[in-house]
């Protein structure tokens, strides 16, 4: 870390494949840990340690957002890089409407197909109440049905960049501290954005911790250490072992104190706080992964469909967050036995690699397109003789 006034160090745009690997592998995850009654629920990597795929997702987005904006805010300015961020927040709110949008259809699908009513448990009395105050909520982000939190965190996370880089141009440290210091204040004071009569699940005040810790590793206000095999990867690997005890669901099942330890380990609101258990947890998950990954980081280009995935993480959040609720319906319908269970979270998978190949075929045809609009815009005007 610098001590004084720093222009972001932004690394190649060449493409981090261990980046879109990891953001795909959360995004199967997520789709997993969410289908109601989920049976493969019980061995996601979550039920081994303390912290989840969100973690995972989290840093990862602020690792990539780091690429996507930091190089805007030191090749054109302050001002052009805050208004490319602005831009993507307007993208994401627009997406956390639609994807209401589509979990409210297939609700009332659902219900006029199987008479269950999806809707209320959506709850969708309350978004549509008749005197509008559930559609102001949702647009105002003080109403947000299940499986739509993660959006709202995001566009909060997003906003929150052009403020972490003005404190750099003072030093690079100052953003560090005031995203530990925001952090360590809202588990200290309870303090949350107020959303669903109590506040956001993932309390973005909390979660921008490591969002800003992926984002400072990206802009290079953090080193990262070095990948190897030495002390403190073998710390870490310690902490991984000691963690499963308390989380494995089998282990908790034959030694009841250890539910006991783990209550008092993670309180009822880490998640949305974002506890140190839960933070540290993923950081030392992540350093061994990342140790155990280089030598082969060359190699990932053989799981093509996750990294395609990782690659294209809007669309792909999009369709997973819808086909979660439709997940949960077509096991309704067809039992939860093992054969049903496995076919519906294959297809699902399916679904989600098939929209990330045709979401990077569509924004390869409109690169295209707009470099040839470019080209011809460029050609000198035909002089009249």
């Amino acid at each position: 870390m610098g001590g004084g006034p720093v222009e972001p160090t932004v690394r190649s745009r060449t493409r981090d494949v261990r980046l879109d690997f990891a953001r795909g592998l959360a995004m199967f995850i997520i789709f997993v840990a969410h289908v109601p009654d989920n049976s493969w629920f019980l061995f996601i990597p979550a039920r081994f340690g303390f912290s989840s795929a969100a973690e995972l997702f989290v840093f990862c987005s602020g690792l990539a957002s780091s690429y996507a904006f930091g190089g805007t805010f030191r090749r054109s300015g302050f001002v052009a890089g805050s208004r490319r961020v602005m831009r993507r927040v307007a993208q994401v709110y627009a997406a956390h409407i639609g994807l209401v949008a589509a979990l409210s259809a297939a609700s009332f699908l659902g219900f006029w197909l199987l008479g269950k009513n999806y809707p209320n448990e959506l709850g969708l009395n309350e978004l549509f109440a008749a005197d509008g105050s559930g559609i102001i909520a949702l647009l105002s982000l003080r109403l947000m049905p299940p499986f739509t939190d993660i959006l709202p965190m995001y566009i909060v996370l997003l906003a929150l960049i052009p403020a972490m880089m003005a404190l750099a141009r003072i030093s690079s440290v100052l953003p560090i501290v005031a995203s530990g210091g925001l952090w360590l204040v809202a588990n200290a004071s309870g303090l949350n954005f107020p959303a669903n009569g109590a506040g956001w699940f993932f309390n973005p005040l909390a979660w921008q911790f490591l969002f800003f810790a992926g984002y400072s590793f990206g802009v290079s206000w953090l080193k990262a250490p070095e990948l190897k095999r030495g002390w403190l990867f073998w710390v870490c690997v310690a902490g991984i072992v000691i963690s499963i005890p308390p989380n494995f669901w089998a282990f908790r099942e034959t030694f009841p104190e250890l539910e006991s330890i783990r209550a008092a380990i993670l309180p009822e609101n880490s998640q949305s706080f974002l506890s140190p258990f839960r933070a540290g947890h993923f950081l030392i998950l992540a350093y061994v992964g990342l140790v155990l990954i280089e030598p082969y980081r060359t190699r990932l280009v053989a799981v093509a469909p996750i990294v395609k995935v990782g690659q294209q993480s809007l669309p792909t959040f999009l369709t997973s967050t819808t086909l979660i609720w439709i997940a949960g319906m077509v096991l309704d319908w067809t039992g939860r036995d093992q054969i049903s269970t496995a076919l519906t979270n294959l297809a699902g998978f399916g679904i989600i690699i098939a929209v990330a190949y045709i979401a990077a075929e569509i924004k390869g045809r409109k690169r295209q397109l707009l470099s040839l609009t470019s080209a011809a815009d460029q050609q000198p005007l035909p002089v009249a003789e």
